[in-house]
């Protein structure tokens, strides 16, 4: 149990969240849209995509797009050894 703590540590100190952001507008956004996606293997040859401007009720009106991967889709992807590999899409209007 002694070795198995530190090597817990490591594995959570080089893990890491991830951002990628595409800021449109730099008005005040607002989250309209919060979806997790679904990829297999890291979604390699996948694509998910979302109509923001769709979403937001025009495509002047779309402040930002986030691509996130959270602490829990991380979690998802370790506890199926990176066979199931989700990503959350955020839709921000203004």
């Amino acid at each position: 149990m002694r070795r198995f703590f530190p090597a817990l540590l490591l594995c959570l100190a080089l893990s890491a969240c991830s951002t990628q952001s595409v800021v449109l507008q730099n008005s005040p956004p607002v989250l309209k849209q919060d979806e997790m996606q679904h990829f297999f293997v890291s979604g390699l040859g996948q694509t998910q995509s979302v109509n923001a401007a769709e979403v937001c009720g025009g495509a002047n009106r779309v402040a930002k797009v986030e691509r996130v991967q959270t602490a829990l889709n991380w979690f998802l992807g370790l506890l199926s050894s990176g066979i199931y590999t989700p990503y959350t899409a955020k839709v921000y209007c203004s």
